[in-house]
């Protein structure tokens, strides 16, 4: 979690940049007291179960316990790479206790959780504490009167109030507070974050590999969409264009024959030659508007989905907000998962309604496709989903639905913008 202010800033704007720093910090240190307050949980479950190791039955628990820490121990994982660099979880842990010992993810796990359990709830109930003395002790004037004589004082019972005056300086205790507030949250929110980054990022050389199994699977995902790309172009090409030539070399053979045995019908046959000669003309413009929209060259990421959604039988709203464009490859994959989601809409979901959101999130392109049927799309099922994320890994990106029977149907979709 990055606490450092940006350079070149007048002070009213440092003041600004310090105090969202501080609820940053603040918030962060919120989560750490709930993942705290796990780790207390799991601390417990461990004991419990050295214990009954001793009676034999607690070699039968470890293994479940483990998983439980694994599965704190990626929530803080989780929560930390919210704020900084992405931290990764090893996995599942080994199924046989011993071996589950001698990995040295689970032995990191086992000293975060004793860590963070102790001194990481300790931070965090400072962290949550100090705010609560400045708005008791900066807004004491309104209410002290209320409260017994023998309880009228500040937080830290330093200051016995029996007049206003003394409330106004208890008021004045809470300024110091927001200062001390200003200079301690994020120090503190560092120092509880510090355990976590440090036990529970994978050894020196495992981002590497795992980097490298995923660029494994990327790069089998894009050369199997690549496949299916070219499978449905020789389709596309095979089944219309292809034959409608055929049919136009077929009726102008006719149409010359005609010329010496009855030259009224050739005229007749030339029209119908110069129809699918036409319509074979349009199948090619199909295609080729299926490999790279010409909306794309011509207008926006926007207006290209605006033309594709008014074709759409279900009535569907396009919301964007895009600050700049984004790289070709990644705006074409974007719009053909909205076409596909967009025909998968029409064909299987009986929604009355759509919607498209588009929005620029940190470095990614954020697409949100929501309708309102049936729900229940599965991947297995056929439906064109698999397609959808194969075509999505391709480009490195991320894909998650969301559709439970009765719907609403979400789809969000993040592509890097490099």
């Amino acid at each position: 979690m990055s606490t450092r202010e940006p350079p070149g800033l007048g002070r009213a704007q440092k003041l600004a940049a310090r105090a969202r720093v501080t609820m940053d910090a603040f918030e962060h240190l919120i989560g750490g007291l709930g993942t705290a307050i796990l780790a207390v949980g799991a601390l417990l479950a461990i004991t419990v179960t050295a214990l009954m190791c001793l009676v034999g039955v607690g070699f039968r628990l470890a293994p479940w316990t483990l998983r439980m820490v694994r599965l704190i121990a990626d929530r803080e994982r989780a929560r930390l790479s919210r704020w900084d660099a992405e931290i990764i979880s090893p996995g599942s842990v080994p199924p046989r206790l011993g071996t589950a010992l001698k990995d040295p993810a689970v032995r990191r796990e086992l000293g975060w959780v004793a860590c963070h359990g102790s001194v990481g709830l300790m931070l965090a109930l400072v962290g949550v504490t100090l705010p609560l003395y400045v708005v008791t002790n900066g807004t004491f004037p309104l209410w002290w009167h209320l409260v017994p004589p023998e309880d009228a004082s500040d937080s830290l019972e330093l200051v016995l109030v029996r007049s206003t005056q003394d409330a106004l300086w208890v008021s004045l205790m809470g300024l110091g507070w927001l200062v001390v507030v200003f200079l301690v949250l994020p120090v503190t929110a560092r120092l509880q974050a510090w355990p976590g980054r440090r036990l529970l990022s994978p050894e020196p050389g495992a981002d590497l590999a795992l980097r490298v199994a995923e660029l494994t699977a990327t790069r089998a995902a894009a050369l199997d969409a690549h496949a299916a790309e070219l499978r449905r172009i020789e389709r596309a090409l095979h089944d219309g264009a292809q034959n409608r030539l055929v049919a136009v070399t077929v009726l102008l053979g006719a149409s010359r024959r005609s010329l010496s045995r009855n030259p009224s019908e050739t005229q007749d046959i030339l029209d119908r030659a110069q129809d699918t000669a036409e319509e074979a003309l349009q199948e090619l413009r199909r295609v080729v508007r299926s490999i790279l929209p010409p909306g794309l060259t011509d207008r926006s990421l926007p207006d290209a989905l605006t033309a594709l959604a008014a074709a759409c039988p279900v009535d569907c709203r396009i919301d964007a907000d895009l600050p700049r464009q984004c790289a070709a490859s990644v705006e074409a994959t974007a719009y053909f998962v909205v076409a596909e989601a967009l025909t998968n809409i029409t064909k299987h979901s009986h929604a009355q309604q759509a919607e498209v959101r588009l929005r620029y999130r940190y470095g990614e392109l954020l697409v949100e496709i929501i309708d309102d049927g049936r729900g229940g799309a599965d991947e297995r099922s056929g439906s064109g989903i698999t397609g959808i994320r194969h075509r999505i890994e391709a480009v490195d990106g991320t894909f998650s639905l969301v559709s439970p029977t009765g719907g609403p149907t979400i789809l969000t979709v993040r592509l890097p913008c490099g």
